[in-house]
């Protein structure tokens, strides 16, 4: 049986990575994605995060934003939680006659649900989402751009084994005045985490990004580093 679980694991991340590199690519790069986390657990029901990222593109040798992120998550039960987000944007602009960083607010609300088949964890995601440049009117240009976002994650628990792999694959649909336009991209992501105890979380991740329903699709892989440091209130 824990033979069959691996070669089923095995074999979905495989398709994965064929489907990801199969396609056709117009215009190709790589990112970094770098962030640092605090997380609040004051009970079981409720969580925070504070986030700091920065995000480099041209083949990782230009700043394409940083951005600071507060979330909230409640538990509504074991398997279903709702979710809250801001993030606070600087993003730079180096196309056009007028260059330079930008400000943008980011603003989502989530739900979550998540169940086990033996070694298997299940996660799952929806998220409305909506974000535009401060400042800048519609009349000057600047649209606010909203997204349901739909991510499905599957997670498999080694015995005795801290590196469990992680596998996502989301779908951005974007809306454009109040009608679905398009799903514009998909995102797939493998990864793993890394306890230590007493001191915190180390994420390492390798996502692919694509553009579809387009005519030159974009292609980027994303190299993902990240730190997160848990502070749960202890019981009296």
């Amino acid at each position: 049986m824990e033979l069959i679980k691996v070669r089923y694991t095995a074999c979905l991340l495989l398709l994965a990575t064929t489907f990801g590199f199969s396609q056709s690519e117009d215009y190709s790069d790589l990112e970094s994605w770098s962030s640092l986390g605090l997380k609040y657990e004051p009970n079981k029901k409720w969580s925070f995060e504070l986030e700091e990222q920065l995000r480099l593109d041209e083949n990782m040798s230009e700043i394409s934003e940083y951005f600071t992120q507060l979330e909230t998550k409640y538990a509504l039960t074991k398997k279903f939680d709702l979710g809250l987000g801001i993030r606070y944007i600087r993003e730079n602009d180096n196309e056009g006659n007028i260059q330079g960083y930008e400000n943008h607010l980011r603003f989502n609300a989530d739900a979550y649900y998540t169940h086990k088949i033996n070694d298997l964890k299940f996660k799952y995601r929806l998220r409305y989402q909506m974000k535009n440049e401060l400042g800048v009117s519609s009349s000057e240009g600047d649209y606010t751009k909203k997204y349901l976002r739909l991510k499905a994650a599957v997670e498999y628990d080694f015995k005795n084994w801290k590196l469990d792999p992680k596998f996502s694959a989301e779908i951005f649909n974007r809306f454009k005045n109040g009608d679905v336009d398009q799903y514009n991209k998909y995102r797939l992501t493998f990864g793993t985490d890394y306890k230590i105890k007493n001191l915190g979380k180390i994420g390492l991740q390798y996502r692919i990004v694509k553009g579809i329903d387009v005519d030159i699709p974009e292609t980027t892989h994303i190299i993902g580093l990240k730190y997160t440091y848990t502070i749960k209130n202890k019981k009296k």
